[in-house]
């Protein structure tokens, strides 16, 4: 972990967000800990892709967007976190209520025939993928026929122009996007 004064302003303890480390497990977990003003007791856990970690301005934003943490416990993550999310929900109906996938990774960037759609069949949690029309690793077109070898309920959530970063690339952040994602998953999770 870093030393706080690292740490973008986000992501400096206090009320809202906690550092979260726990050594008890193998591999040891470690993220932040974000708590909304007003709980209502379901939760969401975001995990990073491949190429990023914790630090993710597109999951800190999300973060700072949501208004979960009723009983309900949510899944999901960006890119490759995202997709390890769907094949343990595959591999383990029932484990969480729903999924939360932003730029689901389909397939490498220029192979659209290395498709990562062998699990979906299984997968029986509700889905909500949020997806670039500029992203690489899979076109609109190519996500909606994946979504469709999905047996549960299942939802497209597209963001014009962006790319597989949804717009959070540097320092450049679509504003606008956390509150609309936030406000999509509440709408198809109830």
């Amino acid at each position: 972990m870093r030393a706080v004064k690292n740490r973008p302003q986000a992501l400096r303890p206090g009320r809202s967000v906690q550092p979260f480390h726990d050594s008890s497990l193998t591999p040891t977990v470690r993220g932040f800990l974000h708590r909304p003003e007003n709980p209502n007791r379901d939760g969401l856990v975001l995990t990073h892709g491949a190429g990023s970690n914790g630090n993710s301005p597109l999951l800190l934003a999300v973060a700072e967007k949501k208004k979960l943490v009723s009983g309900r416990t949510f899944l999901g993550g960006h890119s490759y976190g995202g997709r390890q999310a769907t094949m343990l929900c595959a591999d383990q109906p029932g484990l969480v209520d729903g999924l939360l996938l932003l730029s689901y990774p389909l397939h490498p960037p220029r192979k659209p025939t290395q498709l990562r759609t062998q699990h979906l069949p299984k997968l029986q949690t509700p889905a909500m993928f949020v997806h670039g029309t500029r992203d690489p690793f899979g076109s609109i077109e190519e996500m909606e026929a994946a979504i469709k070898l999905i047996p549960s309920k299942a939802k497209l959530l597209t963001v014009d122009g962006a790319g597989h970063d949804l717009g959070f690339k540097g320092k450049t952040k679509r504003e606008e996007l956390p509150a609309a994602i936030s406000a999509a998953f509440q709408n198809f999770f109830g």
